[in-house]
């Protein structure tokens, strides 16, 4: 893929300290996805799982998005962090990661609760209560399907 160069003003980063930090404190993630040169775009909420370098996310069992990612598990997305809008100033001071990756569908129960209790612990104040109300019974994991994005190359920018 063709590199660009961006103007002195952008701040782009690869340190992964920072890179961590963006997809810790973020909530949702936006994702290119592509079928027979179709574009589509979907903004999911995520829990991210650093040790293991992925981002987990549930959506319903059918629907456009996973006909996409059957066709063509490649993405491309990106978290936002969105510090404000700065009036009378035309500011926008922000933070954000931009990746490359691919998308699983997962089947194993296991797997799912794994994925499962990333998203509730990035996601919830306390999880537990999501868990007793909507997860306590193996059976329920049958009602929604679980992704993980596979993240591959991955580029921080900071700006305003």
């Amino acid at each position: 893929m063709a590199k660009y160069h961006f103007t002195p003003t952008e701040k782009i980063t690869n340190d992964p300290a920072e890179l961590d930090d963006i997809l810790s404190k973020g909530t949702y993630t936006v994702l290119a996805l592509s079928n027979d040169n179709e574009p589509y775009v979907v903004t999911l909420s995520y829990g991210y799982d650093r040790e293991q370098r992925v981002l987990y996310c549930h959506c319903s069992r059918k629907g456009r998005k996973l006909d996409f990612i059957r066709a063509n598990n490649q993405v491309c997305g990106t978290v936002f962090l969105d510090e404000g809008y700065i009036k009378e100033e035309c500011g926008q001071p922000y933070r954000s990661v931009v990746y490359r990756g691919t998308v699983d569908e997962l089947t194993s129960l296991d797997e799912k609760k794994h994925a499962m209790s990333v998203i509730l612990s990035h996601l919830e104040d306390d999880p537990a209560i999501v868990r007793r109300r909507s997860l306590s019974e193996d059976k329920r994991y049958n009602a929604f399907t679980v992704l993980r994005i596979n993240l591959g190359e991955m580029t921080a920018k900071k700006g305003r």
